[in-house]
């Protein structure tokens, strides 16, 4: 039975690395996340000069459509962070821990995940941070 039993555990141990199908496709949709959140800031930015030559009364409605825009990239930036720890994360609990990060003297600075719960702590936190944004933008749009 310690053939069998030693296979087993053998098994068993390789199938975290299933886990990195979670990490990859985390990965590139954080990428495309943050892509699409700067093309959207690189439109909101070009639409800036508008403000400056139109009326009063329009400038308002300019202001708090800039407000909202700019709150909506925040959370874009927020969800593609969120993205990108949950994937760094699964990393290092499942599979290894990164070396480039620890050679790099970085690593304490950005991300230290021991346990799932410390990686669920951080990305509560984000979490959190995306619902306060997500308030305010719904508070200026009413």
């Amino acid at each position: 039975m310690g053939t069998i039993e030693r296979y087993f555990e053998k098994l068993l141990w390789s199938s975290r690395h299933m886990v990195l199908a979670a990490v990859i496709a985390s990965l590139l949709l954080s990428l495309l996340l943050f892509v699409i959140t700067a093309v959207d800031v690189v439109g909101l930015l070009s639409h800036a000069s508008d403000y400056f030559v139109a009326s009063i009364a329009d400038r308002k409605v300019l202001k708090i459509e800039m407000v909202a825009h700019t709150v909506g990239a925040i959370d874009g930036f927020l969800l593609a962070t969120i993205l990108l720890i949950f994937a760094l994360g699964l990393y290092e609990l499942f599979i290894s821990d990164i070396d480039e990060a620890k050679k790099s003297g970085q690593s304490a600075k950005v991300l230290v995940i021991n346990s799932l719960d410390d990686l669920k702590s951080k990305l509560a936190k984000v979490i959190l941070m995306i619902l306060v944004v997500t308030f305010f933008e719904v508070s200026l749009s009413m």
